[in-house]
């Protein structure tokens, strides 16, 4: 994605390298499991301690605090607001740069995961929108292409990162059958229940007893709330699961 996004930042004759920093900052935050891991976090802050959970706000916390062990980095105004915004349920970015990450990380995270979801067999390709596929290309390389050329163009032309007509709303159009069939589709809510199990465990496990968060939930003199998110959010997926086994597995059935 950052690649991308300075592609078109190059074209644009914008800011490559405060467009790259937003890149390589944005997705910092994201929890195990991608969506349905967000909506668990989410969840149980909300009935635990009357909060919530955006990995946008959570990537902001990592540049700003938890890096360079709690001392957090030295980005500018522009970069912190470009991570923070780079979600479309966030407020839009004050920059350019910011404006470019924020839809080419859509752009690029769509059809990547059509690719992992075909390949992983979620999805046959046959079962992908027509519309939407004719307009914007047959692989992944050839709708990131036309999706970037269109941005490329229609942006020169408003002085403003913009898509074409056409092209927003195929991508629109795709990125909601994404949601439907993939994303939250019937092969996701099967695993919904063991994801959430999975971290509601954890969650509650570390809550419950918030000496064995390992280095204090990597920000020393944080809240309860705040070690726990930090530790759990930091996860890789397969990290999560080793934690969750360990946790409940007896050792002499571990594998």
């Amino acid at each position: 994605m950052t690649q991308i996004a300075r592609t078109v930042a190059r074209a644009l004759r914008l800011n490559e390298d405060l467009t790259e920093a937003i890149g390589l900052g944005h997705d910092l935050g994201h929890p195990p499991f991608g969506h349905i891991g967000e909506a668990v976090l989410d969840k149980c802050l909300k009935e635990r301690f009357d909060g919530g959970f955006r990995h946008y706000e959570q990537s902001l916390r990592v540049v700003d605090v938890l890096e360079r062990d709690g001392a957090g980095l030295n980005l500018t105004e522009d970069v912190r607001d470009g991570i923070a915004c780079h979600s479309g349920r966030a407020p839009a970015p004050r920059t350019l740069e910011g404006a470019i990450v924020r839809l080419v990380d859509r752009v690029a995270y769509i059809n990547h995961d059509i690719d992992d979801a075909t390949r992983a067999g979620v999805v046959a390709e046959s079962e992908l929108p027509e519309g939407p596929i004719a307009t914007l290309g047959q692989t992944g390389s050839a709708r990131i292409d036309y999706l970037v050329h269109d941005l490329v163009e229609h942006s020169q032309a408003a002085g403003a990162i913009v898509q074409g007509e056409e092209a927003g709303a195929a991508m629109d159009e795709l990125r909601t059958w994404m949601f439907d069939n993939v994303y939250l589709g019937e092969s996701a809510r099967a695993e919904h229940n063991r994801i959430e199990r999975v971290l509601t465990t954890l969650f509650n496990h570390y809550a419950n007893d918030p000496d064995r968060i390992p280095d204090a939930g990597g920000a020393p003199g944080a809240s309860l709330d705040r070690r726990v998110t930090d530790y759990l959010a930091g996860m890789t997926d397969r990290y999560c699961i080793r934690v969750f086994e360990q946790l409940t597995v007896p050792e002499s059935f571990a594998a």
